[in-house]
């Protein structure tokens, strides 16, 4: 879709991103300074581009008009964890709160809605991404649904909405399921993701959220919930935002650790990939997951192992077409064969000092240049864009386990 927009503008406008022609303009939508952005724009000057505009988050949420260069390609970016983005997103209040999902949601949407609305009315100007994809995957439940529907392997997961914390135990009971991850419908970063285990009438939530007085903050450190009581009012602080609740998928371990993956899908091309290792059930760098070596996990897997791993994941981006890069998340079975996709992430490429893997068509790349290289080549008719350009340097630090 993007391929198709792309080319047309070339053809009608004779527009080039750099070389001959009149050279196109790339603008971000994101938060100026943050790392996404910045890295972004090293990709595009490393590509000879122009260094993008930046439109702020914070000015399209206001809704102040979004003036675009005509011709310009948009990405839109994450608001990253600029405070005052977080306020208009979910209203006022401390940022490590836990809860709010509804109402970011809500307002994201409508701001992306507002920045489609200022592509279409500038001539010549693409979106680098669709809009609604993204809705979509920043809603677990439409996600997971999408994906299911799509034949992608995905854990079982509870239908329709759940109330709270006894309609929870009610329906994991019917279901015959002792072991769930609740998720956050709209969450992020496992904010507010509860891995829970019931046996009779013993029950153990893990979770990064903190229960206090004050409600359900975010923290750095993952802790349990043996206190039926306490759990129960996590799950129904969680619940007013809505829920996604998903049989536990036992995972793959190695070293004593259990890991999962974070891939990354360039332009439908599997082309990075880090392998999250941790003691806890929640693998998420931030929370004390380590990178793991990802040699290690291919040789366990095994060439055909492998295939069926960056099938999956392609096949997840897939369900996204309009959209040129996606973040898999990528479980792999405690047998090494059975694998399922826990999410995708429309924001899912910052991954610092990361090239791509052997095999993957981006081995010297970290994930913002395989993008840039990645709108060259739907830009032009030629099918390697390096082609055009001097190779680009290898960041240090290698790709092993990033």
């Amino acid at each position: 879709m993007i391929r198709e927009r792309l080319a047309s503008l070339a053809a009608a406008e004779g527009v080039a991103l750099s070389g001959g022609g009149r050279t196109a303009s790339l603008t971000v939508v994101g938060t100026p300074g943050e790392r996404r952005v910045t890295m972004f724009a090293d990709a595009c000057v490393r590509y000879g581009l122009r260094e993008p505009a930046v439109v702020p988050w914070t000015s399209v949420l206001r809704g102040q008009d979004v003036t675009l260069e005509p011709g310009t390609l948009v990405r839109i970016e994450s608001p990253g964890e600029d405070a005052g983005a977080d306020a208009l997103l979910r209203g006022p209040g401390e940022p490590s709160r836990v809860g709010g999902g509804a109402a970011w949601h809500a307002a994201f949407t409508a701001g992306t809605a507002r920045i489609r609305r200022a592509v279409e009315r500038t001539p010549g100007a693409v979106l680098l991404a669709d809009v609604d994809e993204i809705a979509v995957m920043f809603d677990k439940r439409l996600c997971h649904a999408r994906l299911s529907a799509a034949g992608v392997p995905v854990p079982a997961a509870l239908p329709g909405p759940v109330g709270g914390y006894a309609e929870l135990r009610e329906r994991m009971g019917q279901a015959g399921w002792g072991r769930v991850f609740v998720k956050p419908a709209h969450g992020s970063s496992a904010s507010g993701v509860v891995a829970l285990q019931t046996s009779g009438h013993r029950i153990k939530a893990v979770t990064s959220a903190e229960l206090s007085a004050g409600g359900l903050h975010n923290s750095l450190r993952v802790r349990s919930y043996e206190d039926e009581a306490d759990v129960a009012a996590i799950v129904d602080l969680l619940a007013g935002d809505g829920l996604h609740v998903e049989r536990w998928f036992p995972k793959a371990g190695l070293d004593g650790r259990t890991i999962d993956l974070r891939v990354v899908v360039v332009d439908g091309t599997p082309t990075h990939a880090v392998v999250r290792a941790s003691r806890t059930p929640m693998t998420n760098l931030h929370l004390g997951g380590e990178r793991g070596d990802l040699g290690a996990v291919r040789t366990r897997l095994g060439p055909q192992g492998w295939a069926r791993v960056t099938e999956a994941c392609a096949r997840a981006a897939s369900c996204f077409p309009g959209s040129l890069t996606a973040g898999v998340d990528l479980m792999i079975g405690v047998d090494w064969r059975s694998v399922a996709v826990a999410e995708v992430n429309a924001f899912g490429d910052l991954l610092p000092r990361l090239t791509g893997f052997p095999g993957g068509g981006a081995e010297h790349l970290n994930t913002y240049e395989a993008q840039v290289r990645a709108i060259l080549a739907r830009r032009t008719a030629v099918p390697d864009a390096t082609a055009h350009h001097p190779a680009v340097p290898a960041p240090t630090g290698g790709n092993a386990g990033g």
